[in-house]
């Protein structure tokens, strides 16, 4: 195509080997050839951008130097990886990214042999990367080889404890290892926390001397004549009390920072790392995310993620919608019920614009905590101002929420704190794949003693719910809502406070009841109408709640129908299982009642349209229709229902 960069040394590269060949000079340019085919893809695409760009130099390098996929290339969460992925044979896939059969947005492992480790959630690089060096010297086999193992981590992911739990078990084994901390001063949102301002600081303080031939840091690595010259900026960095100090003491020989867009820096250092290295070592590159596209370098979160995009001016394709997204309703309102309650606060774990919180943190900065990639610090966090007297909401992506829920089961759960969880991306998300389906939180939060678990059916309910919340100060409460727009319903000028355990009817029917549990209940009205024109006018109810569940609604449709058939956006084991326990403690199952529910199936579904993902999981209108069609018996003429 016409439009896309001419790339001629690009072009000749169809596997990290046909970089070996190349001059230094040249490999630099194969960068920016890269840049440039990095940015036309993801503009045609959508996806994460700015990372890519931040590293795209370095990817270049570790390819050349190393030798992949014997060599272990791990991308920390790998939102980084796709200018990897044109290097690694799938230039040809590159504008299927994020798509139905398309590439993954983060490395996989079941994609290419390039890939050895996938990664979706952050801080887990350095762990993979000294499981890989110590299964190399226990003799461990695997079809490509087992060589260096390198673990590639951005200055946000460093900062979660999981980083730190690894550096240390490597410092203490001592095996070789190579982290590589891509410090671009600029994860998803503005990093925070004292490890950010010590990178700063390193720096600022220590500026670069003129050891680009070698890596300056790691004395005993140098050729002889670099020795002298090295041991100087080394003590000089101690004598700050700054340099690599934190590194150094967990075992870690430290070298940096070094400039990780100048090849003339980053070629030599890993080479020579590559050739001396005996333990740990930890070379620090400081990188500017978006690099070399100027729309990127300016925007506020660095083009972290983006829509399909005008190449020329960055301008981002998006379609309009009359509705308003379920995260704008969640910062709105709860901006609105903060105005009316001092106590009101808020804790999200390095996405307070994914969760909306950025309202909350321009409105009423000083109640609202962004505490970085540390989802296990947050709940606990959250939990202990609780404790404190205030009403903290603890905003986070389902899929991030499995990593604090340890902390979710002892600190509040146990100790029954009103902690209220705000539970974004519920269901299946689309483009992320199933790295951030909000598959499991029905089941693993309903199963908690004293949890409260509601799910919105819209944006309408969603406010009610956030009121609900802040209302209830009797243990813990959460509420779930998905990703995207809601429904287009009228939205309450105040939202009411729900009954705790009390569901709603929506329309009374005859012989089958469907009980929908969150978003579903659009595509359930949908099956309704369907279902009417074949004579069928099914019961409709919103349960609201998972726990505690409605049981006079519950046993009510139970019997009043002879079926009942329960819809929810969860994986197996969640509302459902709780209904289906009910019933049987309840003897129901004894007078015949046909039950069905429909939830997730049993396995991890790969991205594409969130449409599309509830087709796969045999979720949609005609789904549920076809559902109630089979528990009645009735025979479906001339036509095959999936």
């Amino acid at each position: 195509m016409t439009d896309r960069p001419q790339t001629p040394l690009l072009d000749q590269i169809a596997s990290p080997a046909d970089l070996k060949r190349l001059t230094d000079a040249q490999l630099e340019q194969v960068a920016h050839e890269l840049r440039q085919e990095t940015i036309s893809a993801v503009s045609v695409t959508g996806g994460h951008l700015g990372a890519g760009l931040g590293v795209v130099e370095l990817t270049v390098a570790l390819h050349a130097v190393f030798d992949t996929p014997k060599d272990k290339v791990i991308w920390d969460v790998s939102h980084q990886c796709y200018p990897h992925k044109i290097l690694t044979g799938r230039r040809d896939r590159i504008r299927t990214l994020r798509m139905k059969d398309g590439l993954s947005g983060f490395t996989k492992r079941s994609e290419s042999a390039y890939d050895p480790f996938g990664a979706a959630h952050s801080s887990t690089s350095i762990s993979a990367a000294l499981g890989f060096s110590v299964a190399r010297d226990l003799g461990g086999v695997t079809e490509e080889g087992l060589g260096d193992a390198i673990a590639v981590i951005g200055d946000g992911a460093m900062s979660a404890g999981m980083a730190f739990e690894a550096m240390n078990n490597a410092g203490h084994l001592g095996k070789r290892l190579i982290v590589i901390l891509n410090d671009n001063e600029m994860s998803i949102a503005p990093p925070v926390g004292a490890l950010s301002s010590y990178l700063s600081r390193l720096y600022t303080e220590a500026p670069f001397h003129d050891l680009k031939a070698a890596a300056k840091g790691a004395v005993s690595f140098l050729p002889e004549p670099f020795r002298e010259g090295a041991k100087r900026a080394k003590d000089m960095l101690k004598g700050m009390a700054m340099g690599g100090t934190l590194f150094e003491s967990l075992g870690f020989s430290y070298i940096g920072p070094i400039d990780g867009h100048d090849m003339d820096q980053l070629l030599p250092v890993l080479r020579t790392v590559k050739a001396r290295a005996a333990g740990p070592i930890l070379i620090h590159a400081v990188t500017k995310k978006g690099k070399g596209y100027r729309p990127a370098e300016i925007a506020r979160d660095k083009g972290h993620a983006t829509a399909k995009f005008d190449m020329v001016t960055g301008e981002q394709k998006k379609a309009p919608s009359n509705a308003p997204s379920y995260t704008s309703v969640f910062g709105n309102t709860l901006v609105e019920l903060a105005a009316q309650d001092s106590k009101i606060c808020a804790v999200t774990a390095a996405m307070p614009d994914g969760t909306g919180l950025n309202l909350m943190a321009e409105r009423y900065p000083s109640r609202c905590f962004d505490v970085g990639i540390a989802e296990q610090h947050g709940v606990t966090f959250a939990a202990a101002l609780a404790a404190g007297g205030m009403k903290p909401f603890c905003a986070l992506y389902s899929t991030f929420l499995q990593r604090g829920y340890d902390q979710v089961v002892h600190d509040v759960a146990i100790q029954r704190l009103p902690v209220r969880f705000a539970i974004d991306r519920a269901g299946l998300v689309g483009a992320d794949g199933a790295t951030h389906a909000g598959s499991f939180d029905i089941g693993f939060m309903s199963n908690l003693p004293g949890m409260v678990v509601m799910a919105a059916a819209d944006e309408a309910e969603l406010k009610h719910m956030i009121a609900t919340a802040a209302a209830h100060d009797d243990g813990p409460i959460a509420f779930r809502y998905p990703r995207g727009e809601g429904e287009g319903v009228e939205m309450p000028e105040q939202p009411q406070v729900l009954e705790i355990g009390k569901g709603r009817m929506i329309q009374s029917g005859a012989r089958v009841a469907l009980l929908s549990f969150g978003t579903r209940l659009g595509e359930v009205k949908k099956a309704a109408e369907a279902l009417a024109a074949k004579g069928i006018t099914p019961t409709i109810a919103d349960a609201r709640f998972a726990k505690p569940l409605d049981r006079d609604l519950i046993l009510g449709l139970a019997a009043d129908h002879e079926a009942l058939i329960t819809i929810e956006e969860g994986a197996v084991g969640g509302f459902g299982s709780h209904v289906a326990q009910l019933l049987s403690d309840e003897g129901v199952f004894d007078d015949g009642l046909k039950y069905r529910s429909m939830v997730l199936p049993d396995t991890f579904i790969d991205q594409s349209s969130p449409a599309d993902m509830y087709a796969s999981a045999a979720m949609n209108a005609e789904h549920i229709e076809a559902k109630v069609l089979d528990v009645l018996g009735v025979a479906q003429i001339g036509e095959k229902r999936a």
